[in-house]
């Protein structure tokens, strides 16, 4: 649910007003926690802003390690 939000409004809202404007209540610590997460996984970033936007594209990903002259050798 957070992540679809995340995605759908990418780049729109700040970490606080994201979790106040969650379709469906959230404790603040759990989502803290799920915020941590994406970050570190690489899906979402935070801006010099604060506002959260999504960055993870799995295609795009998928075309540059197929590259072969991206390869280490």
């Amino acid at each position: 649910m957070v992540e679809d939000f995340i995605r759908e409004h990418s780049g729109e809202y700040r970490r606080r007003a994201l979790w106040e404007r969650l379709p469906r209540k959230v404790m603040y610590q759990t989502f803290k926690t799920i915020i941590e997460y994406l970050v570190e996984s690489g899906k979402i970033a935070i801006d010099a802003q604060s506002k959260v936007c999504w960055i993870h594209d799995p295609e795009f990903t998928r075309r540059y390690l197929a590259r072969e002259d991206l390869r280490i050798r």
